[in-house]
């Protein structure tokens, strides 16, 4: 009977949604540290260094000044002009502070950004594996994600074939989602395949979704914008963010950067969702940009040193395929081979090293669609201690499950 009270019904898409399985993982991990477990977590998606003490202070001094209170959805103009100046500067991207709409972390510009444009029946051509949001949003829109499967292989990493993103396109496809660098691979994708998805966007007058939230995590390659691209402001709808270089993620601050007169079409929708960005972060989201990056230089170098340390302990356990990502701060190596000796799925695999072992990884099945099946994710977000702890922690569980 109290199935039937109104309270319980609600929008049937939402049961459908999958979420991310890397929280549910986290809170696992919580559980059994809460036991006296020593957990190694290679799970999270954050850097484990805290935010830089200068960003901190500028937004205590602007509590201590009342600055409380809301702001232009939009964002303050001085975050505005700072967002600017760095696309500006860094990538020549001939953006206006007008073009800029300041929102609650990059996830909501991504559902601002797909949600402004995407209608039950379109279709939008996700590259995979891939961060779960991208799909999620589409589906709760009522339209279809399609996912392009990447190739791989063990020496030179992923790689999207544009044949293939080409051949799915039909009159229902209205975006495609280009992430780079890419979670979770940690690939960075050339300049010359980035000119040719932008192409494939032109030729078929689409819009590119562009997520550059890693933009500043990148190793060997230098990076290089689509908003380096003259024309993007016709096609391109640019997500990035605060979480991931200034190590903000619980301050909830990104950005969408879009040409002006549709930017302020898309600030009507963003009102009606979150009003505005907190206004002291706001303010310390100009002293990130615009202060001392020495801690950001420190902490990439340090993601460096663990990668590599993360790529040489995964290379000595027995049926690892490991690629040595160009960025962002995952490591997705494929273990087919393993699961079909253990006669294991990923995701029990993944599930023995949690409650066995204590070691936290996603399985590849976390990041849609079914590309990811046999593979795991590291996130190297954590002490080269650890690192070496838990790929020791792997090779043993390995060694256990192949006797």
């Amino acid at each position: 009977m109290s199935q039937n009270k109104p309270i319980n019904h609600i929008n049937p898409v939402i049961s459908e949604l999958k979420g991310e399985k890397g929280f549910l993982y986290i809170e696992r991990a919580k559980q059994l540290a809460s036991k006296g477990y020593k957990v190694i977590s290679f799970g999270v998606g954050q850097p484990d260094i805290p935010t830089p003490d200068h960003i901190i202070d500028k937004a205590k001094e602007a509590l201590d000044n009342k600055v409380t209170g809301y702001t232009e959805t939009n964002g303050i103009k001085g975050l505005r002009e700072a967002i600017t100046e760095y696309l500006n500067n860094r990538y020549n991207a001939q953006a206006d502070p007008d073009d800029i709409i300041v929102t609650t972390g990059a996830k909501t510009a991504l559902f601002l950004a797909i949600a402004s444009y995407i209608k039950p029946g379109d279709k939008i051509l996700i590259p995979e594996p891939s961060y779960p949001a991208y799909g999620e949003v589409a589906r709760f829109l009522g339209a279809q994600p399609i996912y392009i499967k990447m190739d791989f292989d063990q020496y030179n990493g992923f790689r999207i074939d544009i044949d293939k993103l080409e051949e799915a396109i039909d009159s229902r496809t209205k975006m495609i989602v280009l992430n780079n660098p890419h979670n979770p691979t940690g690939k960075v994708f050339t300049w010359e395949e980035v000119k040719e998805i932008f192409q494939l966007a032109v030729d078929n007058n689409m819009l590119i979704l562009a997520d550059e939230i890693y933009d500043n995590f990148t190793y060997e390659k230098t990076f290089k914008s689509i908003l380096s691209i003259p024309e993007w402001k016709d096609y391109v709808l640019y997500v990035n963010g605060f979480s991931k270089t200034f190590s903000m993620t619980g301050w909830r601050l990104g950005y969408l950067a879009v040409k002006k007169d549709i930017a302020r079409s898309l600030t009507r929708l963003a009102v009606n969702i979150y009003s505005c960005a907190p206004s002291f972060v706001q303010v310390a989201g100009i002293e990130a940009l615009k202060g001392d990056w020495d801690p950001i230089y420190k902490m990439i170098e340090e993601f460096r040193v663990r990668r590599d340390t993360l790529y040489n302990e995964l290379s000595n356990i027995p049926g690892f395929k490991v690629w040595k990502p160009e960025g962002a701060f995952y490591m997705f190596p494929k273990i087919d081979e393993i699961l079909n000796s253990i006669e294991m799925d990923v995701e029990r695999f993944v599930e023995y090293l949690l409650d066995k072992h204590h070691v936290v990884t996603l399985p590849g099945t976390a990041f849609p669609d079914k590309a990811g099946d046999t593979f795991i994710r590291f996130s190297y977000a954590t002490s080269v201690e650890d690192i070496k702890e838990g790929a020791k922690r792997i090779k043993k569980a390995v060694e256990e499950l192949l006797k």
